[in-house]
């Protein structure tokens, strides 16, 4: 049996399905297994146990719908038996059907339900991993035990004294308020003295971090990594290091995915939804007194800075964060 796994858009996304590429391999334990992914997250699919070949697909070079289908079509010699559609969208739903798949199976959002031979219903208020699952339960008509999720890293060298931070967001209403940071960061620094601290962050990510470090005490245990790795350099990065202080971003389910410990704050977005999944050194830390949280909005309205993330109460983050950074 050959089967076709389409992976989530988003970093985050990705990292949550891989316990359901977990889950299809167990079920289908003869069966290879290969996946579509997006180009740029291309890097991330070779650290996934079991994936047998990787189609990276580029929205530059295949354009809208009929670039979506073109690309589908590419797909038809490989005679795939199965194709399970994560993203929840129409374009990936014309991918599955242009791919010739003999069974198509995926959420019937956006009208992408009449391409699907086996269109499920999206669960409602369920974490991103068990939502994925639900895909794969409603199919098979089995019950799917939990798995971890999980990224696998080649012999990494830890460094017991490296403390990653990660104080950047897609969203404003998720990232840190640079007062905020820059008073955490001379807070942790006095905190771990026998620590240093990598900041990390995309290209687009620097003139916040640059900001962040402007200044602050103990500059020579503050490094600026932001822009200077790319994505499995970032996640060997994590599975070197000793622990991790990161907002509610990929960047969080990428450490939690390599067994890194995670402390996470949460200002925008509901932690039921989509923490970090592994539960095993996590820490997940929220406000949690404001009437309008959680809220899902990418900016927060109310206040311009989000006022969730500004109030998080400093002595406990660092608390959290000693308490793996410290642990023998």
């Amino acid at each position: 049996m050959r089967i076709l796994i389409r992976l989530p858009n988003w970093l985050g996304d990705v990292v949550m399905s891989t316990a359901f590429v977990t889950a299809v391999r167990q079920l289908y334990p003869d069966a290879v297994v290969d996946v579509v992914i997006k180009k740029e997250l291309a890097a991330l699919a070779e650290l996934i146990p079991g994936i047998n070949k990787i189609h990276p697909f580029s929205k530059q070079e295949y354009k809208g719908l009929t670039g979506v289908y073109h690309f589908g079509k590419t797909l038809r010699n490989e005679k795939y038996d199965m194709y399970f559609n994560l993203p929840p969208s129409l374009s990936s739903a014309v991918m599955a059907y242009a791919s010739g798949a003999k069974k198509r199976v995926g959420f019937g959002n956006e009208g992408g339900f009449f391409l699907l031979t086996k269109a499920c219903k999206r669960p409602a208020g369920v974490h991103r991993v068990r939502e994925y699952i639900a895909l794969l339960e409603q199919f098979s008509g089995k019950t799917i035990p939990d798995e971890p999720v999980l990224l696998e890293v080649q012999n990494p060298a830890k460094d017991n004294n490296r403390v990653i931070i990660n104080f950047n967001s897609e969203a404003s209403s998720r990232r840190m308020p640079v007062a905020k940071g820059r008073e955490l960061l001379n807070q942790l620094t006095a905190a771990l003295p026998g620590h240093y601290f990598e900041l990390v962050g995309a290209p687009k990510d620097s003139p916040y971090v640059e900001e962040l470090l402007s200044g602050l005490n103990h500059a020579d245990r503050l490094i600026n990594s932001c822009g200077k790795t790319n994505l499995s350099g970032l996640t060997r990065l994590m599975a070197e290091s000793k622990a991790i202080l990161t907002t509610d971003s990929g960047p969080a389910h990428l450490a939690n995915s390599v067994g890194l410990p995670t402390v996470v704050l949460f200002g925008a977005g509901n932690e039921h939804n989509t923490a970090p999944y592994n539960k095993e050194d996590l820490s997940v830390i929220r406000y949690g007194q404001l009437s309008c949280e959680p809220c899902v909005k990418n900016t927060c309205k109310l206040y311009g800075i989000p006022k969730c993330m500004e109030l998080l109460n400093n002595q406990k983050i660092i608390e959290a964060l000693s308490t793996f950074a410290n642990h023998a």
